[in-house]
């Protein structure tokens, strides 16, 4: 019985991360291999998105205070136009470019047409502006619903290779038992690790993205109407 207790006690202190990976299984090994590999790309995400989103938020507020600041639209224009935008510049830069495109045929044949197009241009802009806000997020959204389930996967097979070790060793004891157990529970150590942050901010990206969203589709109806009213004037 001591000398059982001896070797379990032995045993234990070689549990570590390292001696567990290289000791499970190949199926096990690829399991963590890609659980890791998951975990990396979906932190580069979080991270990515970080900023993405910072920026975004930054740059909206920066056009809103110089659009409502009262300067003529020809000048906020002819200011956009000359940098890189995002967000809401984007939609508005476009939306001028078209009222531009425009103007000569609506002196022709009449407004009617203007409003829609102007309208069209501005769905497109924000669906792009809103594509590349998104873009990622799905691989965040797998992870987190995929991760857990497949190191479960890694888990089983793990037990089930410990089982087959114990039923060909013919021991039972602590020394043989444990170290095949932590190596099938670490695959789902892996798993959850991959699965917690990507969920997580997975739900926090995508109600940014669903407030960007709302901003921008608020924004272009507000300067629809804009628009509408100086259509009307001009008719």
């Amino acid at each position: 019985m001591e000398q059982i207790t001896q070797e379990a006690v032995a045993n234990g202190a070689n549990i570590s991360l390292w001696h567990l990976v290289m000791q499970a299984s190949w199926i096990v090994k690829f399991v963590m291999l890609g659980l890791f590999l998951a975990s990396v790309w979906s932190w580069a995400i979080i991270i990515e998105k970080f900023f993405t989103f910072r920026r975004e938020h930054s740059a909206n507020d920066r056009f809103e205070q110089a659009f409502w600041s009262g300067q003529s639209l020809e000048d906020l224009y002819h200011q956009m136009s000359r940098n890189e935008n995002n967000g809401l510049a984007t939609i508005f830069v476009a939306a001028m470019q078209e009222w531009k495109r425009s103007q000569g045929a609506a002196m022709r044949a009449g407004f009617a047409g203007v409003q829609k197009r102007i309208e069209k241009v501005m769905d497109v802009a924000i669906q792009k502006e809103m594509s590349g806000l998104e873009s990622r997020l799905l691989f965040l959204a797998t992870t987190g619903s995929a991760g857990p389930f497949i190191g479960l996967f890694g888990t089983v097979w793990g037990i089930m290779v410990a089982f087959q070790g114990i039923a060909n060793s013919g021991q039972t004891n602590l020394a043989v038992v444990a170290p095949g157990i932590a190596e099938a529970l670490f695959a789902t150590a892996i798993g959850l690790v991959a699965a917690i942050p990507a969920t997580i901010f997975y739900n926090m990206y995508s109600a940014d993205a669903s407030r960007v969203s709302n901003r921008l589709e608020n924004f272009a109806d507000e300067f629809s109407a804009i628009i509408s009213r100086q259509l009307d004037e001009r008719a």
